[in-house]
């Protein structure tokens, strides 16, 4: 008895600590690198290994320079993930920039697999996430502060200011998603008119106004 009881108290442990272990977004490395060799079709929770690799697969300067933000929405995400950079593959972690221009809006959207963190490289922000409890938890964030976005979680950000704005956002996973809330092609009319209480004929005009279809 003794001894099923402290076989028990070590499977709790070993329990306990896959629990710990099991917070990061992407699964852990089992090898020093494994640069993303993305012409091969078949994906393995990630992608395959190339054979060989050099610095220049872990390294880019997308983020460097703003983008231009003329469009409908008045800003520019320019991401830095394993598509990016193939060094990224299974090291968990990934970047993006945003840049806004005046009244600039990065629209509702969510990451599907990882924590977002900004950090406001200059301008201002009004920025904000959804709780599942349907609480808004947002704020202003100005050059140098730094804010969290949960995992799935709902989000924006949106240039309060007069000037150009941007930020650098980081993500625990190589490739984090992105579900754009608006993106709604997809999804009937029937059902985008009940849920938003709308009739057909607004429906047709915001799909056309992003392009989608009816």
């Amino acid at each position: 008895m003794a001894a099923a009881g402290k076989l028990s108290v070590v499977a709790i442990m070993v329990f306990i600590a896959a629990i710990s272990n099991s917070g990061s977004a992407d699964p852990d490395m089992v090898q020093d690198v494994c640069v993303a060799d993305l012409n091969i079709a078949v994906k393995m929770n990630g992608f395959a290994c190339k054979v060989s690799f050099s610095s220049s697969d872990f390294f880019s300067a997308c983020l460097a320079m703003p983008m231009s933000t003329n469009n409908m929405l008045g800003s520019i995400v320019t991401p830095a993930n394993v598509m990016q950079i193939p060094g990224l593959n299974t090291l968990g972690v990934s970047m993006a920039r945003v840049d806004f221009g005046p009244g600039g809006l990065n629209p509702p959207h969510t990451h599907p697999r990882a924590t977002e963190i900004i950090f406001v490289l200059y301008g201002e922000l009004d920025v904000g996430f959804i709780t599942t409890a349907n609480v808004l938890v947002s704020m202003t964030i100005k050059q140098g502060d730094v804010f969290t976005f949960p995992k799935g979680l709902v989000h924006f950000q949106m240039n309060n200011g007069k000037g150009p704005a941007a930020a650098i956002a980081a993500f625990d996973s190589q490739n984090p998603g992105v579900q754009a809330i608006a993106a709604m092609p997809p999804i009937s009319n029937n059902v985008l008119s009940r849920a938003f209480q709308i009739s057909y004929q607004e429906v047709d005009e915001i799909k056309s106004k992003l392009g989608g279809k009816s």
